[in-house]
């Protein structure tokens, strides 16, 4: 344990058990995996963050996706049409 709190930069702040337990709460309730789980069933805090860190990995992909799909909506229709113009504030 005094490994860890030595990696620690001295001017962050401490995060408390609770406030640990808060989060980890939070995440649970946002995650479709865990979130539609029955309140009583356990899930440990890390399941919950390699359940959160893969769902973030899996959005990112969407977004990419969608980016991309756009991308080429957009080079299929005229430059200046007003499509083009939804589809470039969309991209932004």
């Amino acid at each position: 344990m005094s490994n860890r709190r030595s990696r620690q930069s001295s001017s962050a702040p401490r995060i408390s058990d609770d406030q640990i337990i808060d989060l980890v709460t939070k995440l649970r309730q946002i995650l479709p995996e865990i979130g539609q789980r029955r309140r009583s069933d356990k899930v440990s805090a890390s399941k919950v963050l390699q359940e959160t860190c893969n769902y973030i990995r899996n959005l990112n992909k969407e977004v990419d996706n969608l980016s991309e799909r756009l991308a080429q909506l957009l080079e299929s229709v005229g430059e200046d049409s007003p499509e083009a113009a939804v589809i470039r504030s969309l991209l932004m």
